[in-house]
């Protein structure tokens, strides 16, 4: 028992102020194998199926980040007091080292700031849509520092999270299921108007993608310079996706008009020549 007590504590690193024996190597192995056992039974309570249905899946990954940084810093405290290292001492020598790098990590810590707003506040979640300087994506991850954005073309983008709170974000899926959006069209002049509000509402209900409530509608917004400009009007849930539905909607446009013989102008503009302007004597291809 003697010889067991001597080898755990054999003083490996021997220091004014600190040392480390195998007994520390134990104690800090036992500490992290704690720690992931509390996260992981933290992570399996707070995504359990009813609470994620009366929460969201997003405020819980919130949710989760902010107790996971507590329980590690709580975890790194009692582990380097437990090996001897006293935590204010350590926190007061480091204070003027703090105060001279502060000028210089400024904007890391505004990203740490910014990272502990966003996961209390919520008004940015995991799973929902963005658009950020007319990038659309969705939230992947939310961390201290950066945020996770993957974008329509499937590109993992990486944001400081102060950016989320200094500038203008949009957030598609915050409190709306359903979101709307418009196709612009233009018909030549003479075309029947109602039956082009049928066809294009058609081609909008045929979608899988558009919601059936509420409905799809068209509007007959301009008399254009060489064309009837119409709006059609509708609404999906599918708004990471949405260009590919609103591209699928104009080929059905396109077939379901030459089906109908309705026909969309090239632009043209008709010019008008007074004889009584041209000089006498002017033939095309003369130098006057």
């Amino acid at each position: 028992m003697k010889k067991i007590q001597d080898i755990l504590e054999y003083k490996l690193v021997d220091l004014d102020n600190f040392s480390m024996t195998p007994y520390h190597i134990l104690l800090l192995i036992a500490l992290i194998i704690m720690v992931r056992s509390a996260l992981w039974g933290v992570k399996k309570f707070i995504h359990q199926e009813g609470l994620k249905q009366r929460v969201g899946e997003g405020r819980l990954h919130g949710i989760f980040q902010i107790v996971k940084y507590i329980i590690i810093m709580i975890a790194v405290v009692i582990g380097l007091e437990s090996i001897g290292v006293k935590v204010t001492f350590l926190l007061a020598g480091s204070a003027a080292l703090l105060v001279g790098l502060g000028f210089g990590l400024q904007q890391i810590f505004n990203d740490f700031i910014s990272g502990i707003i966003l996961l209390f506040d919520g008004t940015i979640k995991v799973g929902e849509v963005i658009e950020i300087e007319g990038i659309v994506g969705r939230v992947e991850s939310i961390g201290l520092r950066t945020s996770e954005i993957e974008t329509r073309d499937n590109i993992i983008m990486i944001i400081p999270n102060s950016f989320f709170t200094s500038q203008k974000v949009i957030n598609w899926s915050h409190n709306r299921q359903f979101t709307r959006f418009r196709i612009t069209v233009g018909v030549a002049y003479g075309s029947d108007t109602q039956l082009v509000k049928k066809v294009l509402l058609e081609c909008a209900e045929e979608h899988k993608y558009v919601a059936t409530k509420p409905d799809a509608s068209v509007r007959f917004i301009d008399f254009g310079d060489s064309a009837l400009i119409f709006e059609l009007l509708f609404y999906s849930e599918n708004m990471f996706r949405i260009e590919r539905v609103k591209s699928d909607i104009r080929f059905a446009v396109d077939l379901k008009f030459k089906e109908n013989n309705i026909h969309i102008p090239f632009p043209q503009r008709d010019v008008h020549i007074k004889a009584e302007q041209i000089p006498k004597g002017f033939s095309p291809g003369s130098k006057e």
